[in-house]
């Protein structure tokens, strides 16, 4: 699998699915080499990804994270092997432990030591049956991974880690941990916004969204930002880290910092200036396009 240098990271869940698969197709065309779909509370991400391939030809579509908490090990493994197959090797899975407030608190399941978690999960994945057609090669897998150990797991059973909602530091210090062949494939939100205080305000209802998560909360600070920076949507300086923002070349400059970290692959998460769910704001993705 060819994941090429940039791809899209965003929730299509508010489109229908004619509209989504037109999207699909519009980022093919603009030559983003995979487009990564989160799960929440919205589609299944399997499906979903079945649906997008069907109406692409050669985009990726890769799970930006499919909640374990949501399939046993064999469901994913056999969603795996089915979409790898069916697409001719475009689906990355990419799996995560998820918030403990998300999984017991809106699924009422129990939320165990993310580390140790994820580690039976894959050795489940690994130890499942399959007996269905399978695709040329082993399909790759990735996991969200924010911390040190997390890290270290992907290292071990994975292709490579997908971090979210980080920064190049946090990306120069994945690499290492990572080693050199690993993928890393980072997310990045942009704001096509050249003034600073429309930027940011831009930025912190996106951010809002995720400043009460334990697990972001936990790896920002890792990252060097303090308790006071995650009030009212977010402090300048927790936003300048985590979003790029200004004209093309500002936002250029970020994403280029990332592979300048180690980045194999960076998918930017497009803020749209209108607010709309679902809606993407297209003349940022046609102005940062390959």
């Amino acid at each position: 699998m060819e994941l090429g240098k940039l791809g899209v990271w965003y929730f299509l869940d508010g489109l229908p699915a004619g509209e989504a698969a037109r999207a699909a197709k519009r980022i093919e065309d603009l030559g983003y080499g995979t487009l990564w779909i989160p799960e929440t509370v919205g589609r299944h991400p399997l499906v979903h990804a079945s649906w997008l391939l069907a109406n692409t030809e050669k985009l990726n579509v890769a799970t930006g994270i499919a909640n374990i908490y949501h399939r046993e090990p064999g469901v994913a493994l056999a969603g795996q092997m089915t979409l790898a197959e069916q697409s001719g090797d475009r689906f990355l899975l990419g799996m995560g432990v998820s918030h403990k407030p998300l999984v017991e608190g809106v699924r009422g399941l129990d939320y165990g030591p993310p580390v140790a978690t994820m580690r039976k999960y894959l050795e489940g994945m690994d130890s499942a049956p399959y007996n269905g057609a399978r695709p040329p090669a082993q399909p790759p897998r990735v996991i969200a991974a924010l911390g040190p150990k997390m890290l270290e797991l992907a290292a071990e059973k994975c292709d490579g880690a997908h971090p979210y909602f980080t920064s190049p530091e946090h990306t120069a210090m994945a690499r290492k941990i990572l080693g050199p062949d690993k993928w890393l494939c980072v997310e990045q939100k942009v704001v096509l916004e050249t003034d600073p205080d429309k930027a940011r305000e831009l930025a912190r209802p996106v951010a809002q969204i995720y400043l009460g998560l334990p697990n972001y909360r936990n790896n920002w600070l890792r990252m060097g930002l303090e308790e006071s920076d995650f009030e009212n949507g977010g402090s300048d300086r927790f936003i300048d880290a985590t979003f790029a923002w200004g004209d093309v070349k500002k936002i250029q400059a970020r994403i280029q910092e990332h592979f300048d970290a180690g980045a194999t692959h960076v998918c930017i998460q497009p803020v749209n200036p209108n607010g709309q769910f679902g809606d993407l704001h297209w003349e940022a993705l046609e102005a940062l396009a390959p």
